[in-house]
């Protein structure tokens, strides 16, 4: 019986799996082609998975694979030329044998010990061959100058065969968390590499390769058949492609998030393929420890500039251009936790955006939370039920009462952030919320909050004048009648101190045909 994996290299006979089969149709193509690239993406993005299908597809195109692995290669392998070279005839012989193929023989050499035999030996041995070499894990290597040399080596004979000068491989696909082209984000990282005066890029020995271009992320209809391949074995009525586009909109397509989701509902939810199912999954995954998530916090503890980034696209008002020298925003872009959206910097999918508000709550939620008491929290929300009006009016005058003598730069800084923190005990375990990323603009602020059965929309805007507010007003109206829903929440915070004598104001409009609580709330 088949199940859902999370962890390690997904196989077809054992796992439900997404139709990545165009994927690899693509990276195919650019085998024959002759192409060398990195396929670089973040944490348990399916790499490896992708290699191993591809794997198994390139024979059938008559290319002979050789697919290893630097994930627990010895350290001293990277040590000197010498090691590094026998090393790689090792690792590549071990592959033959392991596989049950013939051919380990040829990888062994003993006289193959600094780079220029190894050129020789290359020559000797890809000679009238189509071989396709991928390394695995290749950021995996503890000295990275060492297999900097061997790339250079290999972009040196790439560029010979181009001239009909010596043999070497057809095409080799490196895969790692980082570029190999951008390897000093590594290094930087590690403490391994300074910056010297006005030195932006390490001298790239893998120039040669091409951008890798193909979305590794899952499309609905991707996930689709996963889903199919188990509704055949288990009956549960579920509808397929509605289910997919909602897996699809709360990950975004990241493979480990589609994979737990399904796995959460499969071994933990008794099955509930609903909407309340795939809630309840997120529920689960927002709260539990993975590598992935251990990951990415520790990078944002251990880099403040990717802290400040991401508090930024978050919990704070600011939007910031996709940058492609800017090394904070390619080092969150390496480790998968944003995208470039439309020249936009956005983090890469709710569950991630959920993840990493509730990280910056926490660094604030003893002191912002205090006065929420769990009777209060019970006046706002039952089992099924949550009384939106009634938490508005309790967040207005909270706010109103800690807030009304707070240095107004903070505020504006810090307005959503103390908003969601005030929300989140109010909601904890019962509901989720997430910042609506497809209309996020230097304009508007959407919060949509799931509870149960029901969907609430929330927009904060800053009080700019009478003009601004109407038109937040249509906004909202305008956002409403994309999700079919006719009543909607303003949260207006105005800064205005001579304005704001006494509590919020709170009242109900009409407006294009929505209902709308409109609460304004000062300082």
């Amino acid at each position: 019986m088949r199940e859902f994996n999370v962890t390690g290299l997904c196989v077809p006979s054992k796992h439900y799996m997404a139709d990545t089969s165009e994927k690899i149709r693509q990276i195919a193509a650019m085998v024959e082609k002759g192409h060398y690239f990195t396929i670089n993406r973040g944490r348990q993005y399916g790499k490896t998975t992708t290699l191993a299908l591809l794997e198994n597809q390139l024979p059938e195109m008559g290319y002979s694979t050789i697919f290893v692995s630097f994930e627990g290669v010895d350290d001293r392998v990277f040590e000197s030329p010498e090691n590094f070279c026998q090393g790689i005839l090792n690792v590549c012989s071990k592959y033959f044998t392991e596989k049950n193929l013939p051919g380990s023989e040829v990888w062994v050499d003993s006289s193959v010990t600094t780079f220029d035999l190894l050129d020789t030996f290359l020559n000797k041995t890809c000679e009238n061959k189509k071989i396709v070499l991928m390394i695995d894990e290749v950021d995996k290597t503890s000295n990275n100058f060492i297999f900097l040399k061997f790339l250079g080596l290999l972009r040196d004979k790439y560029l010979k065969r181009g001239r009909g000068a010596g043999a070497t491989f057809q095409s080799v696909i490196l895969a790692g968390v980082y570029d190999i082209k951008n390897l000093k984000l590594k290094m930087i990282q590690a403490g391994t590499h300074q910056l010297q005066d006005g030195e932006k890029r390490i001298n790239s020995p893998w120039n040669i390769a091409i951008d890798f271009k193909v979305d590794m992320s899952l499309n609905e209809k991707e996930i689709a058949p996963m889903l199919t391949e188990y509704e055949k074995e288990h009956s549960t009525g579920m509808d397929i492609e509605a289910i997919s586009k909602e897996i699809r909109a709360y990950t975004n397509g990241y493979p480990y998030l589609v994979s737990r989701i399904c796995q959460c509902i499969e071994s933990e939810l008794e099955r509930d393929w609903t909407h309340n199912g795939i809630l309840n999954a997120i529920k689960i995954i927002l709260v539990e420890q993975s590598t992935l998530f251990d990951d990415i916090a520790k990078n944002i503890k251990s880099n403040p500039d990717l802290k400040e980034l991401l508090r930024e696209l978050t919990v704070g008002k600011r939007m910031r251009s996709y940058n492609v020298d800017n090394d904070t925003i390619q080092l969150a872009l390496t480790f998968g936790i944003i995208e470039n959206r439309s020249g936009l910097v956005a983090i890469h999918n709710r569950i991630f955006e959920i993840r990493i508000t509730n990280y910056f709550i926490s660094e604030r939620e003893e002191v912002e939370c205090r006065a929420i008491s769990s009777s209060l929290i019970n006046m706002v929300r039952d089992k099924d039920n949550f009384d939106m009006p009634l938490f508005l009016e309790k967040f207005a005058n909270h706010y109103y009462e800690i807030y009304n003598n707070k240095d107004i730069k903070f505020l504006e800084r810090e307005c959503r952030l103390l908003f969601v923190t005030y929300l989140k005990p109010y909601i904890n375990g019962a509901g989720n919320y997430y910042l609506e990323s497809e209309t996020r603009d230097s304009e508007r602020t959407d919060v949509i909050i799931d509870y149960g059965s029901e969907q609430f929309i929330v927009e904060l805007k800053l009080w700019y004048g009478e003009v601004a507010h109407e038109n937040a007003l249509d906004q909202i109206a305008n956002y409403l009648d994309s999700k079919n829903k006719d009543i909607g929440y303003l949260l207006t915070f105005d800064f205005r101190k001579e304005q704001n004598v006494g509590k919020p104001q709170i009242r109900w409009v009409e407006h294009r045909g929505k209902k709308i609580l409109d609460v304004m709330v000062g300082v």
